[in-house]
């Protein structure tokens, strides 16, 4: 019999988790001796999903680890050299796969960052065949911890300072995307996650209740109240909507002063919640906390919140960690120089339609006014004098990390303080509003006539 495969990657399998073309696109690079010339790469975001007017940077840290531990197996080069379009490839290129280290410098936007469309939010710059090689892993890290990190703040600030947690592990797209999403979630002003390894990992509050299965799995509702907090003591959150909520609100507060929360799952939330505000107030228990949950979004929950629903804390899952409104970005890597016969980095352009890019190196520059509020970006050369505060800095240095990785906690801080410094109309959730990013002069004496400098 077969042993069942894992199929998540280690550090040392990551070689591999890349798409064919870009192995292909490698050996020809080395075949012709372009292997060693230098080019630059940035990932962007071509446009906005709907109803959003900012997204928020995310998954760099990931990226990160990935270009660290950037390797091939003996046993995957191996692989790769039974596989069909590599049997007239010359040995010397599994060689250099062998002896290949990631060693290009890549700048980025910190983690937290409000960016728009256009913007480079990172950027590597080195050998071609390094720089080119790494590009489907990259997208994947960022693109989904940027959709879930975007929505959750989004989620966040329609819960007007409640509580947001991350209740998303069971509904991510697999194991491993429930990580990323909760780390997403976090980074985009979660509370804490329902999701014990990121919990674990990220050093964060684990934050949970109780199924549905343990209240039926006793005869009595409140029996099963009074048992989980004879365990549990002041960390006990009940569920009540197992059978009748306002019934099972009036057995909850015979754990006495120990009930921390109760939690709705289902119903008409709104009414349901300012009845069992009545029942908990009416038993002493003011400081009982009321959590709802299921299928809430944002949408939903600024509608309960303006219909006076006296809810404190919020338990997010699916339409968060799917990003279920929006759950595809139109995230590229794309070449933007490259070293010409000469050696001389000049500047590369895709001018097919709907999909043209602004080519050279970039850096954003950010304007803001005196009271702290942003006014609009500058795309401009890389290397070129703006006004502004400069937004990607540089985070790895011939392949080695220039700076440790920040704490969940401070990237969160990020992305809260920058979207309050949003024009008032980006935070709105349901129209899109536009955010002036122009490009500079230098820049703009790059493009080939006739380009489209659009960056919306």
């Amino acid at each position: 019999m077969q042993t069942p495969q894992s199929l998540y990657p280690t550090d040392d399998t990551v070689g591999t988790m890349t798409d064919l073309y870009q192995l292909t696109m490698a050996a020809g690079y080395f075949h012709n001796g372009l292997h060693e010339r230098r080019a630059c790469f940035e990932a962007f975001v071509r446009g906005l999903p709907p109803n959003r007017s900012y997204l928020i940077a995310a998954g760099l840290e990931q990226v990160l680890h990935y270009l660290t531990n950037l390797r091939f197996t003996d046993e995957q080069v191996g692989w790769l050299k039974d596989q069909a379009p590599f049997q007239g490839i010359s040995p010397a290129f599994f060689e250099y796969l062998r002896q290949m280290r990631f060693a290009c410098d890549v700048w980025a936007m910190p983690e937290g960052s409000v960016f728009f469309p256009g913007e480079p939010i990172l950027r590597i710059t080195g050998d071609l065949i390094q720089s080119q090689l790494v590009e489907t892993y990259v997208l994947t890290c960022l693109t989904i911890q940027v959709l879930v990190a975007s929505k959750a703040a989004r989620i966040v600030w329609a819960a007007r300072g409640r509580p947001v947690v991350d209740f998303g592990a069971r509904r991510a797209h697999g194991p491993m995307a429930g990580l990323l999403a909760a780390r997403a979630a976090l980074i985009g002003g979660c509370a804490g996650t329902s999701l014990v390894e990121a919990a674990r990992r990220l050093g964060v509050r684990a934050v949970g209740t109780q199924a549905h299965s343990w209240v039926m799995s006793f005869e009595d509702e409140q029996e099963a109240f009074l048992r989980y907090a004879d365990l549990f003591g002041p960390h006990t959150v009940c569920l009540i909507d197992t059978y009748d909520t306002i019934a099972g609100a009036r057995k909850a507060v015979a754990v006495g002063k120990d009930l921390s929360g109760v939690r709705l799952d289902s119903g008409d939330l709104v009414s349901l919640s300012k009845q069992v505000r009545q029942v908990l107030d009416e038993a002493g228990l003011r400081h009982t906390k009321i959590v709802a949950s299921g299928d809430l979004n944002e949408f939903r929950i600024a509608e309960l919140l303006d219909r006076g629903a006296p809810i404190d804390l919020f338990g997010v899952g699916t339409e968060m960690v799917t990003s279920h409104d929006a759950p595809a970005l139109s995230l590229v890597y794309k070449l933007v120089e490259s070293e010409d016969k000469a050696g001389v980095m000049a500047p590369r352009i895709k001018q097919s339609a709907a999909k043209a890019t602004l080519a050279g190196a970039k850096q954003v520059y950010r304007q803001y006014q005196a009271s702290g509020a942003m006014t609009g970006d500058l795309l401009a050369r890389d290397g070129e004098q703006a006004s502004g505060a400069p937004l990607l800095a540089q985070v790895m240095r011939c392949g080695k990390l220039q700076m440790a990785a920040p704490g969940i906690q401070r990237l969160s801080d990020r992305a809260r303080d920058q979207i309050a410094a949003l024009p008032p109309e980006l935070r709105e959730l349901s129209s899109a509003a536009p955010y002036s990013v122009t490009v500079s002069e230098a820049l703009r004496s790059l493009q080939p006539n006739g380009s489209d400098l659009s960056v919306e």
